[in-house]
């Protein structure tokens, strides 16, 4: 939030295809590309889901088994891979966490150490599990997929008391998300609704257009699903970013950070040159001799050589007495206009 840069979420989720040493591939992809956080989605299968959801016959082309719950276990880390994953991102250098999908994996999340938790969209108004994810004290990253604002309006009234230290993500939850449905304006809602906390965006489009505008309209957490093969099997490759796409994105946005820059207008450094080569100043339209009080039809704009009264203040000059004869086409200087006091800008 505040000054401090956009802070980069690479969501793995489980485009890991259930393999330890992909994952770890995508950690070092992550930092690599300049991402800060490697994120993954952490479960506890039984407390996420019901026996029937589990038993449920699975056979998209995505699957990893018979059943639902066959296809969640093949992608479900244990807590020993959880640990090791984490170990192998400080090792190289980036933030490690995961979505707790339900309430036992925030508590293993919780032993784990993670420096945040990520509530998923699918979370977000169940306010028992928000409740007890607020106590833990640690900082938390809230999703608003499929929720409208008068939830998210009771969200911030339920975590707010117990634990300041979150910020709200602007989502839409749909696989890829198409520009119409993004609705980035609700940044902005969100930014004067809940001025307090930062607020980010959590994206699912194709391409990266749509992130540097979120960071642009002043978004302090990017969140995008990342892949190393947009092909492989799996509904969220396809609204993922690869390696190449991902560097660029962060490149992106740093370039957009540097150039937000300033909201005071005021000739800069770098244009001295310009404003020297063609930079214009008042002239004489007209021979006007000495003693002779100007008026706006002596007086016209020119590139001039020398540099004279910039073309802001002819209105000023109209009304004063030259003090030397001047040519037509000469530069005004303040040598030749009698008792001139420089107005200095504020």
């Amino acid at each position: 939030g505040g000054d401090q840069p956009c802070f980069i979420i690479a969501e793995i989720g489980q485009n890991h295809q259930g393999d330890l040493d992909i994952a770890k591939r995508m950690i070092r992809m992550a930092k690599d590309c300049g991402a800060d956080c490697a994120k993954f989605q952490k479960s506890e299968l039984e407390y996420k889901f019901n026996k029937k959801a589990l038993e449920r016959p699975y056979t998209s082309k995505h699957s990893w088994g018979k059943t639902y719950g066959e296809h969640k276990r093949h992608l479900e880390f244990s807590h020993d891979q959880y640990r090791e994953l984490k170990k192998y991102a400080e090792e190289i250098g980036i933030f490690f966490t995961a979505s707790g999908m339900d309430e036992m994996a925030v508590e293993f999340l919780h032993e784990l150490d993670v420096p945040f938790f990520k509530v998923g969209s699918g979370d977000t108004n169940n306010f028992p599990y928000l409740e007890k994810t607020a106590k833990k004290g640690r900082p938390m990253v809230i999703s608003s997929g499929m929720q409208s604002m008068n939830t998210m309006h009771q969200v911030y009234e339920i975590v707010k008391p117990i634990n300041p230290n979150f910020c709200f993500l602007q989502c839409t939850s749909a696989y890829p998300l198409q520009p119409e449905d993004v609705n980035l304006r609700v940044i902005s809602a969100y930014q004067s609704a809940f001025p307090d906390i930062p607020i980010g965006y959590s994206g699912h489009e194709t391409g990266i257009a749509i992130s540097v505008a979120a960071v642009a309209m002043g978004a302090k957490v990017l969140e995008r699903h990342v892949t190393l093969d947009k092909t492989w099997k799996g509904s969220d490759h396809q609204a993922s970013l690869e390696p190449g796409e991902l560097a660029e994105l962060v490149k992106a946005i740093r370039t957009v950070e540097k150039a937000m820059g300033s909201p005071i207008k005021q000739l800069l450094p770098c244009e001295m040159a310009c404003n020297e080569k063609l930079g214009k100043s008042v002239v004489a339209k007209v021979a006007i001799p000495e003693g002779a009080v100007l008026t706006l039809d002596m007086l016209t704009v020119k590139v001039g050589e020398p540099k004279g009264f910039p073309p802001e203040s002819i209105f000023d000059l109209v009304g004063q007495k030259v003090k030397k004869n001047i040519e037509e086409d000469e530069t005004i200087t303040e040598q030749a206009v009698e008792n001139h006091v420089k107005k200095v800008k504020c």
